[in-house]
């Protein structure tokens, strides 16, 4: 009886593609999770965890993500400083009225690993407020346009 082992792509390859998705209408979560499995890779054939097989993916709209129930001023972002009595806080309006981009990928980065990896990942997310993008290049050739 033959075994048969378990497939595992070389770096060569593996090719790398640019996704463009709309985040126009779409829920918060939804959209992190999709742009998550793109990343990671794991919608394709070659997934494999210990390499990136994921895409590149540009996020057109971060200004109209959409959230259900009171989330938009109930969930509350906080970061410290590190020195004592310095926690900050913002809830999620003032996020998105403030600094769109970093709703989508603080809400990626919480779905992707937690190691060098999961960084490595994350830098192959670009998200703008707006239609444009700097990626022209890019907008010919995707294979795949999400977000329909």
């Amino acid at each position: 009886m033959k075994r048969t082992s378990t497939y595992f792509p070389k770096q060569n390859e593996i090719h790398d593609a640019w996704r463009i998705i709309d985040a126009t209408g779409r829920p918060l979560g939804r959209l992190a999770r999709d742009i998550a499995v793109a990343l990671q890779g794991k919608d394709k054939p070659t997934y494999t965890p210990h390499l990136i097989t994921g895409d590149h993916v540009v996020v057109l709209n971060a200004t109209a993500v959409m959230t259900t129930g009171k989330k938009s001023l109930q969930k509350i972002y906080y970061r410290h400083s590190g020195y004592v009595g310095n926690l900050k806080s913002m809830t999620l309006k003032e996020m998105q009225e403030k600094n769109p981009e970093k709703v989508i990928e603080l809400a990626v980065k919480g779905m992707l690993p937690h190691n060098n990896r999961g960084r490595q990942m994350l830098r192959r997310l670009k998200v703008y407020p707006g239609a444009t993008h700097s990626h022209q290049a890019q907008t010919g050739n995707n294979p795949i346009d999400e977000g329909e």
